[in-house]
């Protein structure tokens, strides 16, 4: 028997997974790592963490597997998009990464749109957003400018931890799609972009395919972690897109919908011409000259968690969940918008604050959590929205992460995306969509479509109840309107913040 590694760099952990020819997960591990904030807005990690953490998770995870190294013939990765790693020329950190939900850099997103304008939508396919690489690239060139001049290239997540294990610099389309240096049609760094902001373009490093050989792990590192040197490494992807592969969203028309920390509505694109006005993110796909839209909801599983930490501290979320099915579609009345940490679709607003509408004294904790969970499912309503007007027919959505977890709240997606959700027989996610591209990589299938065929099997699907599907298409017009109405009292509120 032969295996595959899949390695997925979070936020808050790295998870790897060991898998077989049939798809199987044998053995699974994860390694948490801190998160700095040591300023508001301000979200840090440091790279080393990631490694050491890596290096630890492969090395239990074979230990736990009791499988032979020999039989492990490739290892690919999926990571937490956006973050900036600046290097020096010996590959070493010069400071701590800033994460893709580090929020400073607002005036630095002005800047870019001053001085691109209509430029940026064309190449980048994308607005400036206090997420995006660029923008903390720009920061450091404005606040660390000593720092910038020593650095010799900048890389992803990811990608550092590649570099770490094979000594390799590269980074993939997927991933590169998410800095606003890359013409995403082009598939080329942006002379352009480079250029306006007098940066040096020795400063961005190869791009690759998802699925590109990225050598084999040095020797050092085959000894940390109990792999063979010549185990081959492949490039990667950007979790998005490797939750995508993990979800076999790999044709067009193909959508999924993920609730994790953030969540977010994915469906596969062929057309590189089409145009979403920046109301949703574009980028390139894994799979070879394809792509990807997506709407992203900050704060979606966030909200939940930010609920029962705060309202319910001694309760598991089992229980929290337990009371929902008696509640009645539209939790009584009472809407809950999750921007407590701003929003990114279909509101680019990182001052837009979160709120409960319609609070009565007959609302008790169940119609709360409800709520929670019907303004997280709205949001992500908005995402299906905006592609269905694109054309795109989205009648069926496959769902992973934290909402595949919940029947109910299954069924509720069933009903307000009005459309069929399906939910997998072993849902992985990003880390089964790192391992798929090193069994693509690693020539066990002809293509990405034929792996997904082999290794991911429906479980469960639900479909939209009329009557409940039209109840909840009355509330989303009333959802829809409190952004507007409470916009400017999030503004007049943020000073009273501190």
């Amino acid at each position: 028997m032969s295996y595959v590694i899949g390695v997925d760099l979070g936020t808050s952990a790295v998870k790897t997974v060991l898998v077989d020819r049939s798809g199987r997960v044998v053995s699974e591990h994860s390694e948490s790592y801190p998160l700095s904030q040591p300023k508001p807005g301000y979200s840090e990690q440091r790279p080393e963490d990631w490694v050491d953490k890596t290096v630890l998770s492969l090395r239990l995870l074979l230990e736990e597997a009791k499988v032979s190294p020999s039989q492990i013939e490739g290892l690919s990765f999926s990571g937490q998009m956006h973050g900036l790693v600046l290097v020096d020329e010996e590959g070493a950190a010069l400071r701590p990464a800033i994460l893709w939900n580090d929020t400073r850099t607002t005036a630095q997103c002005r800047r870019i749109e001053k001085i691109l304008q209509e430029k940026l939508l064309r190449i980048a396919r994308n607005r400036a957003l206090e997420g995006f690489t660029l923008p903390k690239i720009l920061w450091v060139q404005e606040n660390e400018p000593e720092l910038l001049d020593r650095a010799s290239l900048f890389l992803l997540p990811k990608d550092y931890v590649r570099y770490r294990l094979t000594g390799q610099f590269a980074m993939d389309y997927s991933d590169a799609a998410g800095t606003l240096l890359l013409d995403v049609a082009e598939k080329t760094w942006s002379k352009d972009i480079l250029d306006a902001f007098n940066l040096p373009h020795s400063l961005c490093p190869p791009l690759v395919e998802s699925f590109a050989e990225c050598g084999t792990l040095l020797p050092e590192m085959a000894n940390q972690t109990g792999l063979l040197p010549e185990t081959k490494v492949f490039s990667g992807g950007a979790d998005n897109a490797c939750g995508a592969i993990g979800a076999g969203i790999l044709a067009d028309g193909q959508t999924m919908c993920s609730i994790g920390t953030s969540g977010v509505v994915l469906s596969y694109e062929e057309r590189k011409d089409v145009d979403f006005e920046g109301k949703v993110h574009f980028f390139n796909h894994s799979e070879k000259d394809a792509y990807y839209i997506m709407g992203v909801t900050l704060a979606a599983g966030y909200s939940l968690t930010w609920f029962k930490e705060t309202f319910a501290p001694d309760t598991s979320f089992d229980e929290l969940l337990n009371g929902i099915g008696d509640v009645p579609a539209g939790s009584g009345g009472l809407l809950f918008t999750p921007y407590i940490v701003g929003e990114r679709t279909p509101h680019p607003d990182a001052d837009i604050r979160g709120s409960f509408i319609g609070m009565d004294a007959g609302h008790r904790l169940p119609h709360f959590t409800r709520a929670v969970l019907e303004g997280i499912t709205f949001s992500l309503r908005e995402s299906i929205d905006i592609l269905r007007a694109s054309g795109k027919l989205i009648d069926r959505v496959i769902s992973i992460g934290g909402g595949a977890k919940n029947e109910i709240w299954l069924q509720m997606q069933a009903d307000m995306f009005n459309a069929e959700i399906v939910k997998l027989e072993s849902e992985q996610g990003p880390a089964m969509g790192a391992a798929m591209l090193a069994a693509y990589g690693c020539g066990w299938f002809p293509s990405l479509q034929a792996c997904a065929a082999e290794f991911l099997r429906e479980a469960k699907t639900y479909v939209p109840n009329p009557e409940t599907a039209q109840k909840y298409e009355k509330l989303f017009g009333l959802y829809k309107t409190v952004y507007g109405a409470t916009r400017e009292l999030s503004k007049g509120l943020a000073e009273f913040h501190g």
